[in-house]
């Protein structure tokens, strides 16, 4: 099991990291803060940024490095391929000996992403800003504004060391075993769909919203609350988990909370804005049984 420790840190111990490693040479190993500020709706955290981030933080654009760019058929955020990843980290300064640390505007969502990304790439040294931005905030430690720009990092980046869906595998994969649509019970139950061409969700997927892995402040559940969330949708002692969003972004963050108390899954990286897209592929309505 992995240790939450492993996964999560708090603003106050980050703090301390950061103020431990501001004497070190520009190349030393060091805790890269990575801050990844993304919505659905203002999918342009750049401006948010430079107003005022955690210091020395070095802002990740969801859009143009943690994704590819494809046909509609792909989904909206498909993965990024390792060559343009490694760009991308390399931009961001990483080294391999370096530690991550990601965060967001709050609740993680986006971050999420990052951790999923890194650690199929095969770098393991990646943790969360528990509470994300708003947590650093409320600590009352510091901000600064501006851009960061590190010296180029030299880390070289892979893919697949983290199970995944591919859009064939997902219909005879929901029929087997468990596979969790995370988006909201009204995205899910096909009553609204704001941004995808089709509403409802895979036949046999089972809803378990996102935002129910954290608690009112924002923090991930404690891991016995997360393990007994995950067990009573059937998550946990489950032969296999599955999980999808509306493209794949938040589902990492219910695979990073199912790795919290314990479990694992694979991520099913087109989501539902590549199942939607494809008129043969049947569709679900109504709330889950």
């Amino acid at each position: 099991m992995t240790e939450r420790s492993e996964l999560l840190i708090d603003a106050a111990e980050l703090g301390a990291a950061l103020r431990e490693e501001a004497g070190l040479p520009a190349h030393a190993p060091r805790t890269r803060v990575l801050d990844v500020r993304w919505t659905l709706p203002q999918p342009d955290g750049r401006p948010a940024y430079l107003a005022g981030h955690i210091p020395g933080a070095v802002y990740v654009d969801l859009e143009a490095e943690l994704s590819g760019h494809g046909p509609a058929t792909e989904g909206r955020h498909p993965l990024p391929d390792p060559a343009s990843l490694t760009e991308a980290a390399r931009r961001w300064g990483l080294g391999p000996d370096d530690r991550v640390v990601a965060y967001d505007g709050g609740g993680n969502f986006a971050s999420a992403r990052l951790w999923w990304l890194l650690r199929d790439s095969g770098f393991e040294r990646v943790r969360l800003l528990d509470g994300a931005l708003p947590a650093w905030v409320d600590a009352g430690l510091p901000l600064e504004s501006g851009d960061v720009a590190p010296l180029p990092g030299s880390v070289a980046l892979g893919s697949g060391r983290l199970p995944r869906l591919d859009l064939g595998e997902v219909a005879a994969f929901a029929q087997d075993h468990l596979l969790l649509d995370v988006r909201a019970a009204e995205r899910y139950a096909g009553s609204e769909e704001p941004i995808d061409p089709r509403a409802g969700h895979v036949p046999a997927a089972r809803n378990l919203p996102t935002g129910g892995n954290l608690d009112a402040g924002g923090f991930f559940l404690p891991a016995e609350a997360l393990r007994e969330r995950f067990t009573a949708a059937g998550a946990l002692g489950a032969a296999r988990v599955g999980a999808y969003c509306g493209s794949g972004i938040t589902a990492s963050h219910t695979l990073f909370a199912l790795a919290l108390a314990g479990g694992d899954g694979a991520l099913f990286p087109g989501s539902w804005s590549q199942w939607s897209n494809h008129p043969s592929l049947p569709v679900a309505t109504g709330p889950q049984p």
